[in-house]
């Protein structure tokens, strides 16, 4: 049975500040343990999303501006976001976390991680969580269906991009990362998963049912990036 990756956007956590989305989670863990029962293994990494960038604002707000104290407080989100997700899955299957994704593993069934060090993002440690358990795809779940030309919320004649090659993506985003940036997919963890040959799928994590469909190998809404 595969292995699949997910990188579970902050945002689906806590879509506002102050406020965690309990019935997304709920629907979420039926989901994944549904496939775990039939046998497929998960390795969850959580991000940060809006309880990083409130902190992070805060901080430059109170005039910090190391990267790599803007980044710890990023990180710190992360690993708070991904100990409720943890947490909510109890005894039910056997769980890990394993905050650094090079750290190579054994059996499994739920893995978890976050945010691990300074200068990436935890889509870098889904990626290269990806290469240590031998996964060719990264699930991306985010608030948005697709990656779009240019910033959805800005731009009513932004158009979704259902395919995408890497050096597409990377010369639409750039190749230079800032802690908070709100990139789909931030640069670095885009020019790794390009060098092993990883490819990434983006959907709406909130539209259950068309995640399930990508699970069962059918088709389904989103974008493709390879």
């Amino acid at each position: 049975m595969p292995t699949f990756v997910i990188s579970l956007g902050g945002s689906l956590v806590v879509p506002e500040a102050g406020k965690v989305d309990v019935v997304f989670l709920k629907k979420f863990r039926a989901l994944i343990l549904k496939y775990v029962k039939r046998g497929n293994r998960f390795a969850i990494i959580v991000g940060g999303g809006k309880l990083a960038r409130v902190w992070q604002d805060a901080a430059r707000m109170l005039g910090i501006r190391d990267r790599d104290d803007l980044d710890w407080i990023g990180i710190r989100a992360t690993q708070a976001n991904m100990e409720l997700v943890r947490v909510m899955f109890g005894k039910t299957a056997v769980s890990h976390v394993m905050m650094d994704p090079h750290e190579k593993v054994g059996k499994f069934k739920l893995l978890f991680g976050a945010g691990y060090r300074p200068g990436v993002s935890s889509d870098f440690d889904a990626v290269v969580r990806a290469k240590t358990v031998e996964a060719k795809t990264v699930v991306n779940l985010s608030n948005v269906q697709y990656v779009y030309d240019k910033d959805p919320r800005k731009y009513k004649n932004a158009k979704p991009r259902p395919h995408l090659s890497w050096k597409e993506y990377l010369s639409m985003v750039g190749r230079r990362y800032t802690p908070g940036m709100n990139a789909p997919f931030d640069p670095i963890a885009a020019k790794t998963a390009y060098g092993a040959k990883i490819r990434v799928v983006f959907m709406d994590g909130r539209d259950l049912k068309n995640v399930e469909r990508f699970l069962q190998g059918k088709k389904f809404d989103g974008t493709i990036i390879e």
